[in-house]
């Protein structure tokens, strides 16, 4: 069997097309030759696992690395030290006795299978001289990676053992100990606290406040993924435009591992041999792509059930990813607010130039379905004229999105026109969007061009079989903003290379003339809507 795309666990290069982490693993590598303590904390399904995997090899020409995962620990694990101290050690021994780890002094193998087989109880105090002694009789520094640290994250005889790692990292020069500790999971174990004294008093401190920061960029690149696919197209000969194919997936996903690789894999598996796309060499072109995003946003995977998981966790995030999306108005990113920060843990959200901003297209895209899906949106007056209307929009297979903004006009001014400048400002975008996506749901997608939100104008891009349409949303605030928005406008069609596109504003002015016309703006068509 050849290659394919992984998206089911930890991929291997032997077996899977992947992009090279190189990059990330020299950087990585920099920290443990460093000898720093540290936590990488992604998002779920980041390529954490994998990148460890073969971190591991890039570390043991010069090092004895324990690898180890936390997942599938039973509670019993966490119930005492001694118990935590037995199914650690048998953790140890098993990277030993399968080969993963090479090079350990048979004594050493010999006291952890004691401590594995229950022989000893065993303090983590007494425990730490048995690192020490790990260390000391070691022919090269030991690495300790632990994967799936979140399993143990809420158990205070694990945050004890962290203590324990804590002390001997500070007393490192003179009690051997490991040369670096690696865990990895969605949390940052360095904010996690323990407490130190009694319930009375209260006081907590942090046992991995020694952790170095984590700033190793786990995403992967534009020139990665081109990599990757040649490799396929070495393989296969679809004759695939591989820059512009690595470009559009970059863009779409932001180089999220498990999106780059889910996306490739419907092109390869469901897009391809469809009736559209009979052959791989016309699914991976422009079109087939779309298709690929389409049929992701409508499956539904771990990855974004995890994620819709924890909109009803954390409410206060979810009230904070709702009001970026619909407000109009940008949100300073700052990490010490609560809701921005779980956003960011959890990968809804990044930090660009200081602004939140959604992680990626397919994450923007998702939201706005999940919230626009919700029952009390399917009980708007708007969303049911859509669904009577929606037969009517489409010409040669095409949308007619100039019909769309007349009739759109024709029943927000039915249903709205009382409504006051507080009400268009926070739900016109909102309606809008309401009222498109039954018209494209099941052939086409949409998302909102990141360069805009919070400019007081919201572009959104509509792919419908395999044509891009652009419309901007935005509040009027007067003659002169509005032609600087048609002069920005006609700039962003020249970006796209687009001869025609579409603009909606929402006017408070008592007087307007609401309707839609044509204008011309540097040789571009301008379909203008007022509501």
């Amino acid at each position: 069997m050849g290659k394919y795309f992984n998206t089911e666990g930890v991929c291997l290069p032997d077996l899977h097309y992947m992009v090279e982490v190189n990059r990330q693993l020299r950087e990585i590598k920099n920290l443990v030759d460093a000898g720093k303590y540290f936590t990488i904390n992604r998002a779920r399904q980041y390529g954490k696992t994998t990148t460890i995997r073969q971190l591991v090899r890039a570390l043991s020409p010069d090092y004895i690395v324990f690898s180890i995962s936390f997942e599938g620990m039973g509670d019993f694990v966490y119930r005492n030290d001694t118990n935590f101290c037995r199914e650690f050690s048998g953790l140890l021994c098993d990277t030993i006795e399968y080969g993963e780890t090479t090079e350990v002094p048979k004594e050493t193998f010999q006291i952890l299978s004691e401590y594995a087989k229950g022989e000893k109880q065993l303090s983590f105090r007494e425990y730490s001289n048995v690192i020490s002694q790990m260390c000391r009789d070691s022919v090269k520094p030991i690495i300790l990676i632990i994967d799936e640290v979140d399993q143990a994250s809420g158990s205070t005889t694990f945050l004890s053992f962290l203590g324990m790692l804590r002390d001997k990292y500070l007393k490192r020069i003179d009690r051997p100990t490991f040369q670096s500790v690696i865990l990895a999971g969605v949390h940052d174990i360095k904010n996690l606290k323990l407490k130190m004294r009694g319930d009375e008093e209260q006081q907590y401190n942090s046992p991995w406040n020694i952790a170095a920061d984590f700033n190793v960029d786990m995403s992967l690149s534009m020139d990665g993924i081109a990599e990757m696919l040649e490799k396929y197209e070495e393989d296969w000969h679809t004759g695939m435009d591989v820059m512009e194919m690595a470009g559009m997936i970059s863009n779409y996903t932001s180089g999220y591992p498990y999106l780059v690789s889910r996306l490739c894999k419907i092109i390869d598996e469901r897009v391809s041999g469809s009736e559209k796309y009979p052959d791989k060499r016309s699914a991976w072109s422009k079109s087939g792509f779309l298709e690929a995003e389409r049929i992701l946003l409508q499956e539904k995977n771990t990855l974004f059930e995890s994620l819709i998981h924890k909109l009803t966790t954390y409410p206060e995030m979810d009230e904070m990813l709702y009001a970026l999306l619909f407000s109009g108005r940008g949100i300073a990113y700052n990490p010490m607010n609560p809701a921005i920060d779980i956003a960011s843990m959890f990968g809804f959200v990044k930090n660009r130039d200081g602004m939140v901003e959604p992680a990626n297209r397919i994450f923007d895209t998702l939201l706005y379905n999940y919230y626009l899906s919700a029952n009390e949106m399917h009980e708007k007056d708007i969303y049911k004229a859509s669904l009577k209307d929606k037969n009517q929009f489409i010409t040669g297979g095409q949308l007619n999105m100039r019909l769309i903004l007349e009739k759109f006009v024709e029943h927000f001014t039915e249903l709205y026109a009382d409504s006051d400048e507080t009400f268009l400002e926070e739900e016109g975008r909102k309606y809008f969007l309401l009222y498109l996506r039954p018209i494209i749901n099941g052939i086409g997608n949409y998302y909102i061009e990141s360069r805009t939100r919070g400019m007081r104008r919201t572009d959104v891009i509509v792919d419908y079989r395999g044509e891009q349409l652009i419309i901007e949303m935005k509040i009027w605030h007067g003659d002169e903003y509005n032609r600087r928005g048609e002069e920005q406008l006609a700039e962003y069609l020249e970006d796209y290379k687009k001869s025609k596109g579409y603009m909606i504003s929402f006017n408070f002015n008592k007087n307007k003339q609401v309707g839609v016309h044509e204008v011309f703006v540097k040789n571009k068509v301008l379909v203008e809507a007022v509501v």
